[in-house]
């Protein structure tokens, strides 16, 4: 149903209360209400007629405005400036960069290739890591008072200037997984539990991993996951095989929040699953081997498979309570993945400008491969798919602010459909414009590849979010 009011004296129409779509353009004279049960199109068709019906209506004077709200159920409008806040950070990241992070990525690569210890975070980290501290770069990604106090919308842009280096994001306490588990602690930990772990992990002194993933079972239906937490006086012990562990093989990684069942015959398979805080020093807790992906090991961070044999915490280490294993996993992964996609969006829009770069500067057959018109074409497309991401996750960062994450959902399985793909489609064109250079370790395209392709799985494959995003669509309209 379009329900709405033409003001012709005005010279405006406001249909943005509208459940399907927020329409407006300009008409003439007298006061309409148009309501029609049609399609959208056909609904405006309606609402234009109506208001020709009241009043003369000049072709030449509409200007329509149409929001798919049916779809997205959002907003009519979202106002993307930023605040002078947000403007002035900004411009204190870019000049960090430009300053500190572009100049240090080879030294960063070369130490990383000939370390003899490369779990160990490199020094070269740790001393970005105090300038950005002193800069007032420090955990940007966290609202409130323990960090910037920015919105999901506030930190996005930021979030996407440090997607252009894979590994800068440290620099300012901004690094998935801590980030991701910082924010687990701040929303679902006890005093006790953020005194001893959080506390630390905001100074960044140590670091952590979230162990979810299983190598046995399917784990992106989490409900498969076996893993064992079982309590035992005033204990609980923990049972399982865990792999993927981003950030465990780290010489600081000190914390594991691992999800296992502590009700596995619960007849709500929802509520089998509990979250529980692990020191990775525990014993029993034994790291099996690193996982590469695309033949990357990911140093410092690793993605390492872990076996956990009778290793027993205290009852106190479980998160919110036995059974509220998802409840928090829907909680912390809701800003995370803007922060994934705003870092894919900075990583595409680097490897595109690389590519404008290498095409300038070549030639083939007579001319610049940049006057090659299939090489042109690539360099739009890759344009526009980065613009569409980009205000789709802005959109889904403004949604989660104003009506909250649950309320997002849709727009945020959306984006971590849309991302990962544009960025893996935008930097392989990039790597295909540099010629076998591109797959080499002379420039960082390869490597940004590995990580897009990656995050097409992690946190939930593509289909897991299509599913989910389609059986919301569909119920909107469904009788």
């Amino acid at each position: 149903m379009l329900v709405g009011n033409v003001d012709a004296h005005r010279g405006a129409a406001d249909f943005s209360r509208d459940r399907v779509g927020g329409i407006a353009f300009n008409i003439g004279d007298d006061d309409v209400n148009a309501i029609a049960r049609e399609s959208t199109a056909k609904r405006a068709t309606y609402a234009m007629a109506t208001a020709r019906y009241h009043s003369d209506f000049d072709r030449r004077f509409v200007h329509m405005k149409y929001d798919t709200q049916s779809l997205t159920n959002g907003a009519p409008e979202v106002d993307f400036e930023f605040s002078d806040k947000v403007v002035e950070l900004r411009e204190k990241l870019q000049s960090f960069m430009d300053m500190h992070i572009y100049p240090n990525e080879q030294p960063m690569q070369d130490h990383l290739d000939t370390t003899d210890e490369p779990w160990v975070t490199p020094p070269l980290l740790e001393e970005l890591k105090i300038k950005a501290r002193d800069a007032g770069l420090w955990n940007l990604f966290l609202p409130g008072d323990m960090g910037a106090g920015l919105t999901n919308l506030e930190y996005a842009p930021l979030a996407e200037i440090m997607g252009r280096v894979m590994w800068s994001s440290e620099a300012f306490n901004c690094n998935a997984p801590d980030t991701g588990n910082m924010e687990t602690l701040v929303l679902y930990g006890s005093d006790e539990q953020k005194e001893r772990w959080l506390t630390p992990l905001l100074a960044g002194e140590i670091r952590s991993a979230f162990a979810m993933t299983e190598p046995l079972v399917a784990s992106s239906d989490a409900t498969n996951i076996e893993s064992s937490i079982v309590r035992d006086g005033d204990e609980y012990v923990i049972n399982g095989r865990k792999w993927f562990t981003t950030g465990a093989m780290r010489e600081t990684c000190e914390l594991l929040i691992f999800m296992g069942k502590t009700d596995p015959d619960n007849p709500n398979r929802h509520a089998q699953q509990s979250m529980i805080l692990v020191p990775k020093n525990t014993p029993g807790v034994e790291i099996v081997d690193n996982c590469t992906t695309l033949g990357y090991a990911d140093p410092p961070f690793g993605e390492p498979e872990i076996l956990f044999t009778d290793v027993r915490v205290p009852a106190s280490n479980i998160l919110l309570g036995e059974g509220r294993g998802f409840e928090i996993a829907q909680g912390r992964l809701g800003p995370g993945r803007i922060h994934h996609c705003m870092r894919l969006v900075g990583s595409a829009e680097r490897a595109l400008e690389l590519a404008c770069k290498r095409v300038a500067s070549r030639t083939t057959f007579g001319r610049p491969i940049a006057k090659h018109q299939s090489v042109r074409e690539k360099i739009a497309l890759s344009y526009c798919e980065i613009e569409q991401a980009r205000l789709l996750t802005l959109k889904a960062a403004a949604r989660m602010d104003s009506h909250g994450n649950k309320e997002a959902r849709d727009l945020i399985a959306a984006i971590k459909i849309i991302a990962p793909q544009m960025a893996c489609t935008v930097i392989d064109r990039a790597i295909q414009m540099h010629g076998a250079a591109g797959m080499t370790e002379r420039f960082p395209l390869a490597q940004a590849y590995n990580m897009a392709r990656t995050l097409r799985l992690a946190d939930g494959p593509d289909e897991v979010h299509m599913m989910a995003l389609g059986k919301q669509v569909i119920s909107r309209f469904a009788d």
